[in-house]
């Protein structure tokens, strides 16, 4: 397991319901600002992934940002208010980056 100084990588796939893509596009969209301003979060980026699912992809200087902002408020509103569009529980999955040696290329 990583330290809390590691940097921290999550993917989160949102399933929305057909009808409700839109939506869930518009919800993401609203809330990037303020995660951008997140002490800690080096990357908060919203993709339209070919298989219809919306794809989040996150970067955070630490495991201690990343528990920080998973504790958030905003994050708990964000939660529910995407609850209604979408067809499938999200799902996320953190990584810690290797080869981080190799430069900015070789690691997200």
């Amino acid at each position: 397991m990583a330290e809390n100084t590691e940097a921290a990588v999550v993917v989160t796939v949102f399933t929305p319901r057909p009808e409700g893509k839109g939506e869930l596009i518009e919800a993401l969209r609203e809330y990037l600002p303020e995660v951008h301003r997140e002490e800690g979060c080096l990357l908060y980026a919203i993709h339209d992934a070919e298989n219809g699912t919306i794809v989040l992809i996150e970067k955070w200087s630490s495991h201690a940002h990343l528990d920080r902002h998973n504790e958030s408020p905003g994050l708990a509103e964000l939660d529910r208010r995407v609850a209604p569009f979408l067809a499938a529980p999200t799902t996320w999955t953190t990584m810690n980056p290797l080869l981080t040696e190799l430069g900015p290329a070789a690691a997200l």
